[in-house]
């Protein structure tokens, strides 16, 4: 199971490492879970500079996409160059969107018709883009899912996970990484927000 996690220059931590962190909980299972980027490193919003693991090639045959964000996704959705070369495929790809990820999905057309959730400051420009925003951390129809906030990276991971690999899978890999002390709480909350879309 090949995931690509889109960053970009100015991406947001959160978003890709959560992701990565948590699925890749499941390499046993022969899932890869890489860093997919533009060009050979990028630098977060916050000045942390990572070498990209795939170019943006691995997008297009990868099983599952995810969208990251980052303080300069509105430029990244008008570059062209960029932007044509993420040629995908719902009908056998997961495609899946991060807080203003979730613009980039808008722009290529997958979110056409459909409700979706990004984070606050996204949600104006995702409305101008003709998307219905949810006040909720997540939803998904059919191949295609949107989380907003940060810290619904969570949410995020654990549906592919369920989706792809059963609700056992997505349980065990969330208590792995949830907080001692709140694990089975931590669990149980993010099966009860994807559990009405799998």
């Amino acid at each position: 199971m090949d995931i690509s996690i889109l960053t970009f220059e100015g991406f947001n931590e959160l978003d890709s490492f959560i992701a990565l962190g948590i699925l890749n909980r499941m390499k046993t299972k022969g899932w890869n879970a890489q860093i997919t980027c533009p060009t050979k490193s990028v630098t977060s919003m916050n000045g942390v500079t990572v070498d990209a693991q795939q170019s943006l090639e691995f997008a297009a045959a990868a099983d599952v996409v995810i969208f990251g964000s980052g303080i300069y996704t509105r430029d990244i959705a008008k570059d062209q160059t960029i932007m044509s070369q993420l040629t995908l495929d719902p009908s056998r790809q997961l495609l899946c969107a991060q807080c203003s990820g979730t613009l980039l999905l808008a722009k290529l057309g997958f979110l056409a018709g459909l409700a979706a959730c990004t984070d606050l400051t996204t949600k104006p420009w995702v409305i101008d883009a003709g998307i219905e925003v949810l006040n909720q951390p997540f939803v998904a129809n059919d191949s295609v899912a949107t989380a907003g906030g940060c810290m619904a990276s969570q949410y995020l991971a654990t549906w592919i996970i369920a989706k792809l690999d059963g609700v056992e899978s997505a349980q065990s890999a969330i208590h792995y990484v949830a907080p001692v002390g709140e694990k089975e709480a931590t669990v149980s909350r993010s099966l009860a927000v994807i559990s009405p879309f799998i």
